[in-house]
């Protein structure tokens, strides 16, 4: 066996100082990499002489990349180019559009432990209506509220909570809980940054999307990170245009669908809802289990599984879950089934749903209609009234902008306004966001979303969603099944 490091990640900087002391030298682009990879299933030689090669003949690789992954159709051939981007001072919007993408990989600006300044962007769309002054106006009354809100809630999280703030190394989780609950007041036009991480392939599709955006922030974007990875990799990235499947069919169906929206009430009743999910799922989960475990059809295991008593499904179960610790994902087959909710979230959880990709998340625009979310320490410490006296204003502006824009009015909306998202998990993706967002040190707003939606999924699925719960929680929640602890208890950071 021969095993050897490719290529890694090298800070830019690095690879001009590496051009500059060889300016002779050609082969500093992922495209060798792509191009030495794709004549592994054709070329009997070794997969570093390969490389070596490849490296050697650049404008060759770059013709091999051109006709392998756009004639002969292998884009897989692309995803071994990987990019790193820094994005600095885009929209909270902006960063929502740029982290639809599941298969890139990101590290943003956390609301919840940075002290924001007054940092926020003017839209273009709002420049041309001509009511940049109401914009801004508005936002600085938003960021006065929030450094307001700021210096009342610290002191209020202290007091409230003696035991944490007499120990210095846990202060910051205080000091974090101010400003995550002050930022409820903050616009999706507050700036932030972003470390992002795609191959070739995917950024690519993210660079289709982007030029069929309607947001002009977005657009801008596209076109600077277009110029900087077209001119390392030329050869990987030739599908970048506006297209109409990107920039027409949500339009069209959305203009199918304002008629029903027209005739039916907006308001929010529940704030989750289980619906849809996986039928007798709990005997499907054994079935499943059974299959991999057997050399039995599906089917003959289905049957098998709906005929077993109450006692043998729970066995099944025993096995399945009792060596599982805190840090291990459930079995694969878990996969099998599905719950689909309904919520109605603020953007402050929405900005943290949206982290979890691998499940099916579509959301509605930002509507107003839906109310908006009050963090309960803002009303403990009396500021009630002047946060929804924010809302009203913010909503006002937001009216008047909406009047002349198709898109752009929701950038002067808050943290705190919310939108209707569906989404879809399987239950082996359910229990890792449980793990992670009911845990005592998840924000609140996320924590309290989730255990609803894991309480309904219990209904539906009792064995299947056994063990359940918060990653801090894990050694109750195993001693409840098992009647003992298991083997690891999660470690108290």
């Amino acid at each position: 066996m021969k095993v050897i490091l490719a290529g890694y990640n090298v800070d830019s900087e690095v690879l001009e100082e590496l051009k500059k002391a060889n300016p002779s030298l050609k082969s500093v682009t992922p495209e060798t990499m792509s191009a030495a990879y794709a004549r592994i299933s054709r070329d009997p030689r070794s997969v570093d002489k390969l490389r070596a090669v490849a490296r050697t003949e650049v404008e060759r690789a770059r013709r091999s990349n051109r006709k392998i992954i756009f004639k002969m159709g292998h884009h897989s051939v692309a995803e071994h180019a990987v990019f790193n981007f820094d994005i600095i001072g885009v929209s909270r919007l902006a960063i929502e559009e740029i982290e639809k993408f599941r298969l890139c990989s990101f590290t943003e600006k956390s609301q919840r432990y940075i002290k924001l300044e007054d940092d926020y962007i003017v839209p273009e769309e709002v420049k041309r209506t001509g009511h940049q002054g109401l914009f801004q106006e508005t936002i600085k009354a938003q960021n006065v509220l929030y450094n307001t809100l700021y210096r009342k809630l610290k002191p209020y999280f202290f007091d409230a909570f003696k035991s944490l703030a007499q120990n210095p190394k846990k202060q910051s989780i205080l000091n974090g809980w101010a400003k995550e609950d002050a930022r409820y007041v903050l616009s999706l036009a507050t700036t932030g940054q972003l470390g992002m991480t795609a191959n070739a392939r995917n950024l690519e599709f993210l660079f289709r999307r982007f030029a069929s955006n309607d947001l002009a922030e977005i657009q801008t974007l596209n076109r600077k990170l277009i110029a900087l990875t077209k001119r390392v990799a030329p050869s990987i990235l030739l599908f970048t245009a506006a297209n109409d499947f990107d920039a027409r069919t949500y339009k069209e169906l959305e203009a199918r669908a304002r008629p029903l929206s027209r005739r039916t009430s907006r308001a929010a009743k529940d704030c989750v809802s289980l619906v849809d999910h996986t039928s007798d799922g709990d005997s499907r989960l054994i079935a499943a289990l059974l299959h991999t475990s057997s050399t039995l059809p599906y089917t003959h295991c289905l049957r098998h599984a709906k005929s077993m008593s109450a006692g043998q499904k729970r066995g099944i179960c025993r096995a399945a879950f009792g060596h599982m610790e805190f840090y291990d994902a459930v079995l694969r087959e878990f996969e099998y089934l599905d719950v689909t909710f309904e919520l109605v979230v603020s953007a402050t959880c929405f900005a943290q749903l949206k982290r979890h990709r691998m499940a099916t998340l579509t959301s509605q625009p930002y509507d107003p209609g839906l109310g908006f979310t009050v963090p309960p320490s803002i009303k403990a410490v009396g500021e009630e009234r002047e946060f929804n006296d924010m809302m009203s204003l913010t909503e006002s502006a937001y009216n008047v902008l909406k009047q002349d824009l198709d898109a752009g009015a929701e950038y002067i909306l808050t943290n705190s306004h919310r939108r209707r998202v569906l989404i879809k998990a399987n239950a082996r993706e359910l229990y890792h966001i449980s793990r992670l967002r009911e845990d005592a040190a998840a924000q609140w707003d996320i924590r309290e979303i989730v255990r609803q939606m894991t309480c309904l999924a219990k209904e539906v699925m009792p064995l299947t969603f056994l063990l359940i719960g918060a990653k801090d929680r894990y050694p109750e929640i195993y001693k409840s099944f098992f009647g003992q602890l298991p083997r690891v208890v999660p470690p108290k950071l």
